[in-house]
């Protein structure tokens, strides 16, 4: 039973950090299993959801993310979200959604699958909906790989295509500088970049896993709220193809480590690049060190809360 419904409503919901990433071999019909670690951090997109005739967007920047190129039509996630909902739920409603964007466009850090949890929350308050979160979580699987943990937040273990969740036990706070790029990488170009990678070096690095995994030293970092533990083993497979499409990344990458920071990784994939501080002291001093020599650096903590009505 729909209760009322009111004129508009604001939901957040947070971009992430891959803080592991082993990635499967390619099957036939060209995806990857993987194994993440996700970690939710404090740079949120906004939707705000007005009613409306139709199912239209709106799409607005902060001072450090371009949003020249995101789309405004039905190939917009969010807008694939309220139109999913809205057919799944039955209902014959619009609705408007304004989009201010605080996580990097096309940066490995799940801004559009953020968008499309909180349309999807947005879409349910607005309308009166009321559906379950396991059921949402599962619209959300439909979307794309990254969007349930967008709804979900916190700390979590995504297997098949990272769209299988498992909350991760986590404790106490990480402090990340992130470098944002004003040049995007694309997500596919990067794992064709990685099976041609690996193909090029199958001598030296042996085959891709069949069934890839979180290192248990991951988990038990996370556990225990240790940054240093967490440094020593963080790991990305995406990021050797992303530095080989993006060379000037690696520069970054020794500079952040150079700087002050406990590792650095490149985000997803890419080209965020993510580091890992000591502790908010730390991290701030990384980010104006890393501001000084003329990047743009923001500084964000986890784990967060996933997508919420504010």
């Amino acid at each position: 039973m729909r209760g009322p419904t009111p004129p508009s409503v604001r939901v957040r919901a947070p971009g992430k950090i891959n803080v592991f990433l082993e990635v499967g071999d390619v099957h036939d019909d060209g995806y990857h299993e993987v194994a993440t670690a996700y970690q939710a951090v404090s740079l949120y997109e906004e939707i705000t959801a007005t009613a409306a005739d139709d199912i239209t967007i709106e799409i607005a920047g902060t001072s450090t993310v371009d949003v020249d190129g995101v789309p405004t039509d039905d190939s917009n996630l969010a807008v694939r979200a309220a139109r999913l909902l809205a057919r799944v739920a039955g209902v014959d409603r619009g609705v408007h959604l304004s989009v201010r964007k605080a996580v990097p466009v096309a940066g490995g850090m799940g801004g559009g699958s953020a968008d499309a949890a909180a349309a999807l929350v947005a879409c349910d308050a607005l309308w009166g909906i009321g559906m379950p979160t396991a059921d949402l979580t599962r619209l959300a699987a439909q979307l794309g790989a990254d969007v349930p943990f967008a709804l979900l937040g916190g700390t979590a273990i995504g297997t098949g295509r990272g769209d299988e969740l498992s909350p991760a036990l986590a404790s106490g706070r990480f402090d990340w500088v992130l470098v944002t790029n004003d040049v995007g990488l694309s997500t596919p170009v990067v794992y064709g970049e990685l099976d041609a990678h690996r193909e090029r070096h199958m001598v030296d690095i042996g085959p891709a896993p069949r069934v890839p995994a979180v290192a248990p030293d991951v988990l038990h970092a996370l556990r225990q709220g240790d940054a240093r533990m967490l440094a020593a083993t963080v790991r990305n497979d995406l990021q050797a193809p992303a530095l080989h499409l993006r060379p000037d990344l690696a520069r970054i990458l020794e500079r952040g480590e150079r700087s002050g920071a406990l590792t650095g990784i490149v985000s997803g994939s890419g080209p965020t690049l993510a580091f890992l501080a000591a502790d908010e002291t730390a991290a701030i001093d990384l980010q104006v060190t890393l501001s000084a020599a003329g990047h743009h650096a923001l500084h964000a903590h986890g784990p967060v809360a996933g997508a919420r009505l504010v």
